[in-house]
């Protein structure tokens, strides 16, 4: 009998030709109200290929983008200039504000936007029928949409700096505010524009996100009032702030830094979570 006679023999009886026991196939990826599709795939590669088809996307209008949103944070500092003390402690809250509302743009404000699109327009079926982790599709458009803010939060600071007399010298905490406020400010971003009933509603939430961020963000502390400042504690991005501001100072507090750094990843990975659910929710609706 040959081998081939014999293998498929011992198929048959249910044994194995070889010695060593096959491997588990990896199960289909159930998916409700319909069939089950291909395996899913590992959450760090898919998140890669999502986060390059992203980019690429993107890198169209980033030009604009980076434009308007430096754009309005400089404006805003010249008028605040009039009003606020070079190298005051409001001067500091003026600065690191408007250096994280480079961010709160782009992370929140057009990630509503675009994922409303993506949700009124059918688009998330399509992802819907990838064998991808939900978790990928979210982080992967939040961080190719964070990606453009650096440069921008960057020209804003240095620019503020200036303005108002404050050192240049931790210029380089922006390498941690930045992710980490753009991680919390893109899933509420995300989760806004998953959730809105409506298109419509999608970016009138993501223009009243941007607002607050503006208002809570930029005007300092001390100048709001008490409801005011309970709601500025509320938002994901005020830390990300906090730990910017932080560093204007002569002796600056590291531990508080690092304090408000990690309060804001705390809070990010829980906006994360929350846009994650949406999106099930969004694109496995029956």
């Amino acid at each position: 009998m040959s081998a081939l006679s014999a293998a498929t023999s011992a198929d048959d009886h249910g044994a194995t030709p070889s010695a060593e026991p096959p491997r588990p196939v990896e199960a289909a990826r159930p998916r409700p109200g319909g069939p089950p599709l291909a395996p899913s795939a590992r959450l760090l590669p898919a998140l890669a290929a999502v986060y390059r088809a992203q980019l690429s996307r993107a890198r169209v209008a980033r030009i604009p983008l980076l434009f308007v949103a430096t754009f309005q944070s400089v404006g805003i500092m010249i008028l605040m200039r009039g009003v606020v003390d070079a190298g005051s402690p409001a001067a500091r809250a003026v600065v690191s504000g408007s250096s994280v509302l480079v961010v709160a743009f782009v992370a929140l404000n057009l990630l509503a936007q675009y994922f409303g699109q993506l949700r009124a327009s059918g688009g998330l079926d399509h992802y819907a029928t990838l064998p991808v982790p939900p978790a990928s599709v979210v982080l992967g458009a939040a961080a190719a949409y964070a990606s453009f803010t650096l440069p921008g939060t960057l020209v804003t600071a240095v620019f503020g700096c200036v303005l108002f007399g404050l050192p240049l010298t931790n210029l380089w905490v922006l390498l941690a505010v930045v992710p980490l406020a753009g991680a919390a400010l893109s899933g509420l971003g995300a989760a806004l524009g998953l959730l809105a009933p409506r298109q419509e509603l999608a970016t009138l939430f993501g223009q009243l996100g941007m607002s607050a961020a503006l208002l809570l963000g930029v005007l300092p502390p001390s100048h709001l009032a008490g409801p005011l400042g309970w709601a500025r504690d509320a938002l994901p991005s005020t830390y990300g702030v906090e730990a910017f501001a932080r560093t204007f100072g002569g002796a600056t507090d590291w531990a508080a830094v690092l304090g408000d750094l990690a309060v804001c990843g705390a809070v990010g990975v829980v906006s994360l979570a929350v846009a994650t659910w949406a999106y099930r929710r969004a694109a496995y609706r029956r």
